[in-house]
């Protein structure tokens, strides 16, 4: 099983999988393809843990935006909200309470 992106760089290293037919069905849904599935929890775990920046997973998944970027990283239960993001998130919220007229 090759797995290669289909994306057009100067030069791209090609890697080969070989797994037994009676584990693809426990690592790759059905009816997907086991390159593209493959790729897909590489680099997702790759920017799990930091490895790789959202325009890295852009550029190697081959999307055309952030927005595309971030349905992904949904899909694969990865959110970019920190404590801090919930603290400016509720500081505008009780902001914009306390100037709504009652």
């Amino acid at each position: 099983m090759a797995l290669t992106s289909s994306l057009c760089y100067p030069s791209a290293m090609r890697v080969t999988v070989e797994i037994p037919d009676q584990f693809v069905q426990h690592l790759v849904p059905a009816g997907r393809d086991a390159a593209r599935s493959l790729l897909e929890e590489a680099v997702a775990g790759a920017y799990r843990d930091s490895r790789l920046t959202m325009e890295q997973v852009r550029q190697l998944l081959g999307f055309g935006t952030r927005m595309q970027v971030d349905a992904f990283l949904q899909q694969h239960e990865i959110y970019d909200y920190t404590v801090e993001d919930l603290d400016k998130d509720m500081a505008t919220l009780n902001r914009l309470l306390a100037t709504k007229p009652r």
